[in-house]
């Protein structure tokens, strides 16, 4: 964590299922989850997440939905 005077850093991470969320800078990281690349105050990583998160579908669920889309009949 950063000194007592400056607010601590955080990371983006992601799941398997691809969920964002942050995570502070000297926690490890949770089983299942990995940095996306983002880190810094916990506002500018909130606001890249509401940037860049623009389906909140589950990774699963969105991978079944194409597939069923694909073997639908027109």
């Amino acid at each position: 964590m950063s000194d007592a005077n400056s607010e601590p850093t955080y990371l983006v991470v992601i799941s398997e299922e691809g969920r964002y969320s942050i995570w502070p800078e000297y926690k490890e990281i949770p089983w299942g989850w990995k940095a996306e690349g983002k880190s810094g105050p916990k506002q500018e990583c909130l606001d890249h997440i509401e940037e860049i998160w623009t389906d909140m579908r589950p990774l699963s669920l969105r991978r079944k939905m194409d597939e069923a889309e694909k073997s639908s009949p027109e």
